[in-house]
């Protein structure tokens, strides 16, 4: 009882004594001495003592998020706790930050090793921190809050010793002292905190005005990391606008708030007659253009936050084309992979029983997206007609009613590759014989690859979701058609390689890593991370054509314009969908009755519109093309502008 007396004593002296010590180049320092050295202790009887701990509680599921670096010091400054009765650990048995030391009638064993802190060390003691314990400085574990040689890289005392070197985390993760305080710790449910949510987005290089925007959204939806990252990448570029003049500030302020959200449960019954619930979205964000005007999207990764960023972003879209449309977007975080149609039919009439009361000819539109096609438009259609009494084709154009959303998918794709010709040739350069890459297979990505053909050029690969397919020859017209006949079947990309066995399949994995001159997202948002643009760069690409709204990270994007690579943004880039949705809404227009000409002809007009207002609202603002971003910045300066004005003159309303 004396010694553990004694060990509380010190403990106690450690608490008040604690504090980080930055080390200086060949201070000695003791690095372990005390319980810790007694080679025998792991099969000593282990005693429960109070260690005055009350906030070490960390997630237990991940040994890498116990780990902190030097430069924060591990939570030892608590209050011990007085002394208390000592009962052998039981099978089970929950303990609040209790730490495990050798029982009374084990042996001590001194052994000083004394050693100079060498600036190496620093990365071996990632894990730990450096302080004084009984007038000694060591080395203590940041989560056992322990010392001694089982927390040593070398266990055996020669820390220069290279035919025993071991990694510092699998040591410290396989030590005893630090399994034993993860199991306490995982038991202590109480102490348990919720897992931090990291900062979706780092302000940088913005305004005092910018920023402040920026912090409110952070402040009102602090979860809603989508949103949040597409509202920084408008404000960024919007400086030059805020700071010219404050009016805009106010009005910026109104627009990020959208009109109207509505959430909404969405029950059905599957094929063997079981119940299942999931939630509904739609998010009306601005009408002060014109009706709304946006996508559905099923995928099991929908949410407020994604309908949200999805809203703003066909908001900005919508306003930087010559047309009177508002914007909207919502889903449902249900996957219509795997379902029947019968399944899927039962879903999408109990979407649209809520739905339907807020959509209108006048009021908002619904198109296609991620896992909305044409059979589920026209679910969605059928039940929406039956619920509101009329055939009023606001869907899409009441000439062709649902099924008409098809062609704006191939007016989207083809307006893609009009912008890539566009870029290219103020470099001097066209797409013949460039080699492009795709990721996605959706609709507008098969679009995509259908109108490089024409053009010359090379495209390699597609994806999907469990991997990329590539084609090192590229595919022609007879590949297109047995591609699209595969989709159409719904099967996997791997039954490309019965035919064409030269050609690869890699699992788990995107194509950005592949040699191309030209790239083309086209499958979801924050596709691109960070390792993923330095992919892009070593890949000798210096074009990216965004066909996915927002589809790389913040870091990549950072690192793309460091590195000079031309980003044509999606609010740009699918401006010829944009158009033709306008011309369906039209009662006069015929789009059944329009030639392959006349067609690409209204989408090449309506790209370069967008191609030219981008460029003019950008070099107003003094962006030149000589910055990477200038057609980024450039379009959501042209699209805010025309949203303020209709701002303006309606009132704050």
């Amino acid at each position: 009882m004396d010694e553990i007396n004694l060990l509380r004593q010190a403990q106690r002296q450690h608490q008040h004594q604690h504090h980080l010590m930055v080390r200086g180049m060949g201070e000695e320092i003791d690095l372990e001495i005390g319980p810790g050295d007694d080679p025998s202790f792991s099969s000593s009887a282990l005693v429960a003592v109070s260690s005055g701990h009350h906030d070490t509680a960390v997630p237990a599921d991940d040994h890498k998020s116990l780990l902190i670096p030097c430069s924060q010091p591990g939570a030892m400054d608590g209050h011990a706790q007085p002394p208390a009765p000592q009962p052998q650990l039981a099978q089970g048995e929950e303990h609040d930050d209790m730490l495990l030391l050798p029982s009374a009638h084990t042996k001590k064993k001194k052994k000083k090793v004394v050693k100079k802190w060498r600036e190496e060390w620093a990365d071996t003691y990632k894990w730990a921190y450096v302080a004084v314990h009984d007038n000694t400085t060591r080395i203590f574990c940041s989560v056992c809050k322990e010392h001694g040689r089982k927390h040593r890289r070398n266990p055996y005392g020669n820390e220069g010793s290279r035919n025993m070197q071991m990694s510092a985390l699998e040591e410290h993760n396989n030590s005893l002292l630090h399994k034993e305080a993860l199991r306490l710790q995982m038991a202590s449910k109480e102490k348990l905190q919720p897992p931090q949510i990291e900062r979706p987005v780092y302000v940088k290089a913005l305004s005092k005005t910018a920023a402040s925007i920026l912090e409110s959204v952070l402040r009102r939806d602090p979860h809603e990391a989508e949103f949040i990252q597409s509202v920084q990448e408008v404000v960024h570029s919007l400086e030059p606008v805020l700071v010219k003049d404050a009016q805009y500030v106010q009005i910026l302020e109104r627009l990020l708030e959208p009109e109207r959200c509505f959430i909404f449960r969405v029950p059905w019954i599957d094929d063997r007659g079981e119940a299942h619930v999931n939630r509904g979205f739609r998010v009306q964000f601005s009408q002060a253009l014109g009706p709304c005007r946006g996508g559905l999207r099923f995928h099991p990764s929908m949410s407020l936050s994604v309908a949200k960023f999805l809203a703003f972003e066909h908001t900005l879209k919508n306003a930087l084309s010559l047309y009177k449309l508002g914007g909207a977007a919502g889903g449902s975080d249900f996957d219509p992979k795997g379902k029947s149609d019968n399944e899927i039919m039962r879903f999408c009439q109990s979407f649209m029983d809520e739905l339907y009361r807020y959509l209108g000819p006048a009021q908002d539109f619904p198109a296609e997206d991620i896992g909305v096609g044409p059979r589920e438009m026209g679910y969605l259609f059928g039940q929406y007609r039956r619920l509101s009494g009329h055939f009023q084709g606001n869907f899409t154009g009441p000439k062709i009613f649902w099924s008409g959303s098809s062609f704006r998918t191939e007016a989207t794709g083809y307006g893609l590759v009009f912008f890539a010709r566009l870029l290219l040739a103020e470099m001097n350069k066209e797409l013949k014989g460039l080699r492009c890459v795709i990721s996605g297979s959706g609709k507008i990505a098969m679009h995509v690859l259908e109108k490089l053909l024409p053009c010359g050029a090379i495209p390699i690969t597609v994806s999907d979701s469990k991997g990329y397919l590539l084609d090192e020859d590229g595919f022609d017209y007879v590949k297109y058609s047995l591609l699209r006949d595969i989709k159409a079947q719904q099967k996997s990309l791997k039954e490309y390689l019965k035919s064409y066995p030269h050609a690869k399949y890699i699992d788990d994995a995107k194509p950005w890593s592949e040699q191309y001159d030209v790239a083309f997202p086209c499958a979801s948002h924050n596709e691109i991370d960070q390792g993923e643009a330095v992919a892009i760069i070593n890949s000798g690409c210096r074009v990216l054509v965004e066909c996915s709204d927002m589809p790389c990270t913040v870091q990549a994007v950072y690192i793309l314009r460091k590195a000079k690579v031309l980003v044509a943004p999606a609010k740009a880039t699918a401006a010829g969908g944009v158009a033709l949705g306008e011309l369906e809404l039209n009662p006069e227009f015929n789009l059944m009755q329009l030639s392959v000409e006349d067609f690409e002809n209204k989408i090449q007009d309506a790209i370069k519109q967008t191609y030219e207002r981008s460029i003019k609202a950008a070099q107003d603002c003094g962006i030149m093309k000589e910055n990477p971003e200038y057609l980024v910045h450039g379009a959501n300066i042209c699209a805010f502008l025309n949203i303020a004005q209709a701002m303006t003159d309606q009132g704050c309303v």
